[in-house]
């Protein structure tokens, strides 16, 4: 028995020097050996693809490139915030010829209203001026990560812009309406205060129209968006505080009360 075991052992020596000798041979003639074959097989495929001399004279592939598009003329990137401007001008300058300030015969005061109407007409004002508290608080946050508004709308998708601009100008449009329409009755012997109400929705399509140039075209609508936005929250501003003080505070009066109160007696009389 003994003389069998030492015979099966001496077998078993013999086979693993000669598994592993083949195992040698295999890798010194390149093949693949038959154990070990993801160490082997990374260089090999690592070795495959050729490395990038960056100072030879080999010319670079095309499919290697970075294609870079060319810059955009300065008739687009300078005009076309300069048209935006002269578009919210005449927008302006066409809402004034067509419906001229005139005197018209009605005597609206707020405080004529049912008391419900007063209340609601005075909790939306302020509803919508948290509104867009929230709004100038996304701006800031946006800002503070993508440092530019031009960077910010770069990086949007064009179905997030449609979305968005679909849901700016019906909020624009309903805020002003709901809010501009009792304020410009109230105060509707004011030649000043009857531009507010157009004003602000002129600024906010031109704000909008803004977003889409800051998309495709240039950096320079920015400027455009930021004077746009001011002069909808000076309207909006404006129409807040008058209303609020109207319908909250009666007792409080201003200037502008008495130049108002004051027409409407001299139409009256």
């Amino acid at each position: 028995m003994r003389t069998i075991r030492r015979t099966l052992a001496l077998l078993g020596v013999f086979a693993a020097l000669t598994f592993g000798a083949a195992n040698v041979n295999a890798a010194d003639a390149g093949a693949t050996p038959t154990t070990g074959t993801s160490a082997v097989a990374a260089p090999a495929t690592a070795s495959a693809e050729p490395a990038l001399d960056f100072f030879g004279d080999k010319p670079i592939a095309d499919a290697a490139l970075v294609h870079v598009p060319p810059p955009k003329p300065q008739w687009m990137t300078v005009g076309g915030p300069i048209a935006l401007f002269l578009f919210f001008l005449t927008l302006i300058y066409a809402v004034y010829k067509l419906i001229p300030f005139r005197e018209t015969p009605i005597h609206f005061d707020l405080h004529d209203l049912p008391v419900a109407a007063q209340r609601g007409i005075g909790m939306a004002v302020v509803l919508f001026g948290f509104a867009f508290l929230f709004g100038a608080a996304e701006v800031h946050y946006q800002l503070g990560l993508h440092d530019t508004a031009e960077a910010y709308f770069q990086q949007m998708g064009v179905g997030k812009l449609i979305a968005m601009t679909h849901a700016h100008m019906f909020g624009f449009t309903t805020s002003f309406f709901i809010i501009g329409i009792p304020f410009s009755l109230h105060f509707h012997r004011l030649r000043i205060y009857q531009w507010i109400f157009p004003l602000g929705l002129a600024a906010s399509l031109c704000d909008i129209i803004a977003w889409w140039g800051l998309k495709f075209v240039s950096g320079n609508f920015e400027f455009i968006t930021w004077m746009c936005g001011f002069i909808f929250m000076t309207c909006y501003g404006w129409i807040l505080i008058g209303l609020v003080r109207v319908i909250f505070f009666p007792k409080i009066r201003w200037g502008p009360d008495y130049i108002n109160d004051g027409k409407k007696a001299d139409s009256s009389g």
